[in-house]
């Protein structure tokens, strides 16, 4: 039997105004308010509710998806009917697919999970599993990467926290081969099959890699493959998935949510295929093949591994020509620098288990006063790191700005809470930022 499954990453940046906890008017988003709303309408809400022949259907009920958790938070708070829409598909979905879901966790913050260190990344994954068992009711196979940032060490963690499988991009992929060998390959993957990763500590634990197939994904996304649901699937046999920015299907590219629906509902059985999840998937086709990633980190959104959300790299998006992102390295350097003094006031004002505490925090939140104020300030830290602020042209832009801000907040909490200010330390290497 054929098999398909189509993969969106739904993701927002936290845009509400730190000190209100409102999202300020956002003019670029017209007729809207903001973004979040546009997207909102133009996407999330429309795929929830696709018209298709002559029924209504829920796109989230046969595709593989993650929600970042900020949106998702968002989400339930103004739209509560598309909030219990994204719910109910993926508890229908356990129930069509022999205990598996279709949605997967995902990081608190949709933060570059290799360029934290490790104390920060390991709180963001687990802040991003608390709040999917809270909203899902269980427990998530899986875990979306920001960017499919990824690196052996995201892995390991991930591992230690006995997730199941993640999603990359082919070009993440470093040597394999299979199992029972001593020769190693290099080069193309086969996407048709999932992959193993073996912990580096010798104890055996692994978890399963799916690299998607990346000429359809960016055919999808880039390449005006959404102009024909009816050939998408022709002549195609196998295992085909493939992962996409969710606002794909509907805000990139309008009626997109239709071209989904007509896939997911209609061709897929008139093909052959049989439309499934990755946890499913994998349960009836374990891999026959380990393998390793590419060394020093890679994502699916830059062709030099990480660089774009440290440096001058050559990736960037918009902007006149000459302009560089020089701004990258000073910016990240500043934040650094303000997250090691709150880490050193936190970590001396909650005692010796405060990371402990912190990474409880979304589960159960606090009870004391003071320590929810200090929980509350870690939590800014954290949102310094969302990756939009690195991944355009200019340091002025939308998203610059909102982990400024986010920067800003913190250092009016560290004020408040007692803490000599380190603003002008900060403001001396923001400064390098041009």
């Amino acid at each position: 039997m054929n098999a398909l499954v189509l993969h969106g990453h739904f993701y927002q940046p936290p845009r509400e105004n730190p000190w209100t906890g409102r999202i300020d008017r956002e003019e670029s988003a017209h007729p809207f308010s903001d973004w979040n709303e546009r997207i909102h309408h133009e996407c999330y809400a429309a795929n929830a509710r696709v018209r298709l022949d002559d029924r209504v259907v829920n796109n989230y009920r046969r595709m593989s998806f993650d929600f970042g958790p900020t949106l998702l938070e968002w989400v339930e708070r103004f739209h509560p009917r598309t909030y219990r829409s994204i719910l109910e598909a993926d508890r229908d979905s356990v129930r069509e697919n022999g205990g598996h879901g279709n949605a997967m966790a995902h990081a608190y913050i949709h933060a570059i999970l290799p360029l934290c260190n490790k104390r920060d990344r390991k709180t963001l994954i687990r802040w991003g599993l608390q709040d999917f068992e809270k909203r899902f009711e269980r427990k998530s196979e899986s875990f979306w990467l920001p960017e499919t940032a990824c690196d052996e060490a995201t892995l390991e963690d991930l591992i230690d926290e006995s997730l199941r499988y993640v999603v990359l991009s082919p070009q993440q992929a470093g040597r394999f081969r299979a199992f029972g060998e001593e020769q190693w390959s290099e080069g193309d993957i086969d996407p048709t099959r999932p992959y193993r990763f073996f912990h580096r500590d010798g104890s055996g634990r692994f978890m399963d890699l799916f690299f998607y197939d990346g000429a359809l994904a960016h055919s999808i996304a880039f390449g005006g493959g959404l102009t024909s649901s009816r050939s998408f699937l022709e002549g195609r046999e196998g295992f085909v998935h493939l992962a996409t920015d969710g606002e794909t299907y509907g805000h990139h590219f309008p009626r997109g949510e239709g071209f989904l629906s007509e896939v997911l509902y209609r061709e897929a059985e008139r093909c052959g295929f049989e439309v499934t999840n990755y946890g499913a998937y994998v349960e009836k086709n374990p891999p026959s093949h380990e393998i390793e990633l590419v060394p020093g980190g890679s994502s699916w959104s830059c062709a030099h591994g990480l660089g774009r959300w440290r440096e001058h790299c050559g990736c960037h998006a918009g902007g006149p020509d000459g302009w560089t992102q020089e701004w990258r390295a000073p910016l990240r350097k500043s934040l650094d620098f303000l997250r090691d003094r709150a880490a050193q006031f936190f970590e001396e004002a909650v005692g010796d288990n405060a990371w402990e505490i912190r990474d409880r925090y979304i589960a159960g939140g606090a009870k004391e006063e003071r320590i929810q104020a200090l929980l509350e300030m870690q939590k800014q830290s954290l949102a310094m790191y969302t990756s939009c602020g690195w991944f355009f042209s200019e340091l002025s832009g939308l998203e610059s700005l909102l982990v400024m801000k986010r920067a800003a907040r913190l250092l009016d909490d560290l004020h408040s809470l007692g803490a000599d200010s380190p603003r002008k330390e900060f403001l001396e290497i923001l400064a390098e930022a041009k």
